[in-house]
């Protein structure tokens, strides 16, 4: 079935419809990653996007149990040039198609996907359609509607659960919309992980007797998540924490600094990140559309790492409490490990404050 991308500034991009047939209705983005389209389709920071994927094959290795992100798919569609239906590899379950038709998502193949990004990278990222390409449409009478404000609570988990019972550390991980991975890292590192969504109290956390906070990825706009930042900035002041992506974000606006939403955002598996204490440029894999204002700011607040290409804000850490935070994904999946140390950071912070007083703050 032939199909097409309408965006919202009236470009059309034409293919071939694979997976659902449904339509298909989101915020458009790109991601320049060679391989993880199974652990993109199930990232959760993915929901109420269409991906565009600028690497031209996609699909070739299949669809295997062992890298999702999550229990499902959360796209709101998925766009390449080529998708791949004879797929090689010996954990290959299932073919990308197979896969989009199982979770309902609708895809487009043989598509210009570097007319896409280009029409992206100069007029920002917009809203779109997956559709079939009827010869009676008139595109002219599509309406695009702003998407939902809520998406995290769309996303995360609903009830407090144990991840892990075992390890030398506790950490309670506040489920934004969180990557399996992330909770696999912990793991990896010897920590005993409690899954939690964000609507939990200060109260039940400290119940839980947790050593460190962990502040999860997740999607949409941070200034959306407000609800949340009186507990973020309690737990602040209380455990050592650590943010990723939103989590970063979350903490930032916490503290009161401001987010933007950026031209077209850092989606990919190679974007180069310097940590200013050391002059090392780490090999990083992102997914996020906002960042924190630098103007914005408060004292307490330190730029730790920033992005090479657009000089962004890609950490912070406080100078008084133990907590900081990174705008990438140092469990990557897909992407480099460059940046795994950052978990032995946090577990030396957890070892050092384990005992302490609460109130670090002044």
């Amino acid at each position: 079935m032939k199909g097409m991308l309408v965006l919202e500034n009236g470009l059309t991009f034409h293919g071939t419809i694979i997976g659902d047939k449904q339509n298909g209705y989101g915020e458009v983005v790109f991601n320049t990653g060679m391989t993880g389209y199974q652990e993109i389709l199930t990232d959760p920071s993915y929901a109420n996007q269409i991906v565009v994927m600028t690497y031209p094959l996609i699909g070739n290795y299949g669809i295997n149990e062992n890298d999702f992100e999550s229990h499902r798919s959360w796209v709101a569609g998925f766009i390449t040039s080529s998708a791949c239906d004879q797929p090689s590899h010996f954990q290959s379950e299932m073919t990308l198609d197979d896969y989009l038709k199982e979770q309902g998502i609708v895809g487009l193949a043989n598509v210009d996907t570097r007319a896409v990004v280009r029409a992206i990278r100069e007029q920002g990222t917009m809203r779109g359609y997956i559709l079939p390409a009827l010869e009676t449409m008139d595109v002219s009478d599509l309406k695009f509607p702003e998407l939902s404000k809520s998406v995290v609570k769309h996303v995360t988990c609903k009830t407090a659960y144990q991840a892990s019972v075992r390890g030398s550390h506790h950490v309670v991980l506040i489920d934004l919309g969180a990557k399996q991975n992330i909770v696999q890292s912990l793991i990896h590192k010897g920590c005993r992980v409690t899954v939690a969504p964000p609507s939990i109290g200060l109260k039940e956390i400290s119940e839980l007797r947790p050593d460190g906070i962990m502040l999860s990825n997740g999607p949409g706009n941070p200034e959306d998540c407000a609800e949340w930042l009186p507990l973020i900035r309690e737990l602040a002041e209380a455990y050592p924490i650590f943010g990723i992506c939103l989590g970063h974000q979350l903490l930032a606006l916490a503290f009161g600094a401001k987010t933007e939403k950026l031209r077209f955002g850092h989606r990919g598996s190679n974007h180069p990140v310097k940590e200013l204490a050391t002059g090392k440029v780490w090999i990083t894999s992102q997914n996020h559309g906002f960042t924190v204002v630098e103007q914005s700011l408060p004292a307490c607040l330190q730029v730790t790492h920033r992005n090479v290409n657009d000089a962004s804000v890609e950490g912070l850490k406080h100078s008084r409490l133990p907590v900081f935070s990174v705008q990438y994904h140092p469990e990557a999946c897909p992407g480099p490990q460059d940046s795994e140390y950052l978990f032995d950071q946090f577990l030396r912070l957890m070892a050092e404050r384990r005992g302490q007083s609460l109130a670090y703050a002044t």
